[in-house]
């Protein structure tokens, strides 16, 4: 009997293995080796920087992928209380029906993440720290940090642009009391916030979401169609004959027979997004600094009105003796 559950329990085992192995694998296929084509922020700018997304220049690496700059905006309050939920708005705008370039070459809608840096100690709120009417708000955002460790920097995106041309952001302030590396005063806060494909690979190759030039100068001899997208531009000159070739999505502007000069445009610029940075300031208050200002401020006008009631005083006792 022993041996019979024994040989049950090995042969089970030996089955959730394989089922496991089986997972990890297309699990591994469908996401490394056929990526999706809005594939893009975060996890490319982790990679590409992952100490940190902002550099000492203060540019964020999304710039070094989206190369066209945007605007981008952040609101968030001037002042915050320790251990207080607040919302940080991220605003991404742009026109609604523009189309982009997706890795396949087709035209769709334009994709928006956001990385928003935060002073240290400020994090993404616990759910049940979140009010309702925020929740309603960021329903179908997936907030992540940076990287372990680095939680005051949070990640967003890829996200449908149409849906979020802004993004709440619950934030939880830090207190002192319970952390002593956190002090009040006043905080810089960081946003970098793109729309689009980018026009670079970190790997420093170019995407399908480029205008291509010429490498060379001379005559377009042909354009042949590519299967898999795209065309080969053989450009013939006095020394020979240089293949260019296009990938699927743009849209080529030369023909056959025509005097082209290197380094001009064989395609028409398919981007229509970029990339926006905007930086801010927020001061993790002290309660008692307040509960002091407004004494302060009691005691001032108090003395006023009984300077005022004194003057009234005085005008009495003047005007009695004026009538004797």
């Amino acid at each position: 009997m022993k041996s019979f559950n024994s040989i049950n329990i090995m042969a089970y085992s030996r089955k959730c293995i394989t089922r496991v192995v089986l997972l990890v694998t297309a699990t591994f296929s469908l996401v490394f080796l056929n990526p999706p084509s809005a594939w893009a922020y975060p996890f490319w700018a982790q990679q590409t920087a992952p100490q940190s997304p902002r550099e000492a220049t203060g540019r964020i690496v999304c710039a070094n992928c989206h190369l066209a700059q945007k605007t981008a905006e952040v609101e968030i309050p001037h002042s915050v209380l320790p251990d207080t939920v607040f919302e940080a708005v991220v605003k991404i705008p742009y026109d609604l029906k523009s189309q982009q370039v997706l890795a396949d070459g087709s035209r769709g809608g334009l994709n928006v993440g956001a990385a928003l840096m935060l002073p240290d100690g400020f994090t993404i709120a616990p759910p049940e720290r979140i009010p309702e009417e925020m929740k309603d708000k960021i329903a179908d955002v997936y907030y992540q940090s940076y990287r372990e460790g680095l939680e005051n920097v949070v990640l967003v995106g890829p996200l449908p642009g149409d849906q979020h041309q802004e993004i709440v952001f619950p934030i939880l302030s830090p207190n002192p009391a319970e952390n002593k590396n956190i002090h009040f005063g006043k905080y810089s806060v960081h946003l970098g916030a793109n729309r689009g494909r980018g026009q670079v690979y970190p790997t420093g190759e170019l995407s399908n979401n480029n205008a291509f030039k010429a490498s060379a100068s001379g005559s377009v001899e042909s354009i042949t169609p590519v299967a898999s997208g795209g065309y080969q531009v053989v450009i013939a000159n006095e020394n020979g004959k240089v293949t260019d070739t296009i990938p699927a999505g743009p849209e080529l502007i030369v023909k056959e027979g025509q005097e082209i000069t290197v380094g001009s445009f064989l395609t028409e610029n398919p981007n229509v997004g970029g990339f926006g940075q905007k930086d801010t300031e927020i001061v993790l208050q002290n309660p008692s600094r307040i509960l002091g200002m407004a004494l302060f401020a009691g005691a001032i006008m108090l003395a006023q009105i009984m300077l005022v009631v004194k003057k009234k005083q005085i005008e009495r006792v003047q005007g009695a003796e004026s009538a004797l």
